[in-house]
């Protein structure tokens, strides 16, 4: 699986993102310092939302094939620039995630991202686990087996 890592502000939803795509129980944790698993970098919000720590976000973006910009559908403004990502040497893209909060505007954190310079954009709950599968199949290289295509293969009798 190509390595991603998630950038955005605090409570944008990295963690219980990276919790949902390990498949663990959803539980709160604050992030304190970069987490570098085997195919999720999960970093502190506060690295997004100050200037003198965003130098560390494109130092670890070069352990990633993919970056990952998260916006929370219940955000009242965007924290990315218009088209800062041409600010990366990597393939970016935007993940709106809480999108089945009842206060959530996903149409509008899609646009804030696609202002930023996201072509391709994700909608996921960690909640309900929308859009998880989805972008677990994106992240899939050749030879990746994902958790559902091993079930689909021992109850179709292959295994």
């Amino acid at each position: 699986m190509r390595k991603i890592i998630f950038m955005g502000r605090s409570e944008a939803g990295k963690t219980t993102l990276t919790q949902a795509m390990k498949g663990e129980t959803i539980t709160y944790h604050k992030t304190q310092y970069v987490n570098n698993y085997d195919v999720i970098i999960d970093t502190p919000g506060e690295y997004a939302e100050t200037k003198h720590l965003g130098g560390a976000l494109a130092v670890y973006s070069y352990e990633a094939d993919v970056v990952g910009l998260l916006l929370s559908a219940i955000e009242p403004y965007s924290l990315y620039p218009p088209n800062v990502t041409t600010m990366c040497n990597r393939e970016v893209i935007g993940i709106v995630t809480k999108i089945e909060h009842r206060l959530a505007e996903p149409a509008q954190a899609a646009e804030w991202l696609r202002l930023a310079g996201c072509e391709k954009i994700f909608f996921v709950s960690a909640y309900t686990g929308e859009g998880i599968p989805e972008l677990l199949e994106y992240l899939k290289e050749d030879g990746d087996v994902l958790p559902w295509e091993e079930a689909k293969a021992r109850d179709d009798g292959y295994s």
